[in-house]
């Protein structure tokens, strides 16, 4: 928003990620961890 975008927009992009991890948790059927440090090829 301090950024001069659109309240909703905002709101829409946060609950996009959180759906997204969300989603990547349930698919893979593991717990959500904060500090998850992926594999790099």
């Amino acid at each position: 928003v301090d950024e001069g975008k659109n309240k909703m927009a905002v709101i829409n992009a946060v609950r996009n990620k959180i759906i997204h991890r969300v989603f990547a948790c349930v698919r893979k059927n593991q717990k959500y961890e904060e500090n998850y440090k992926g594999q790099l090829a």
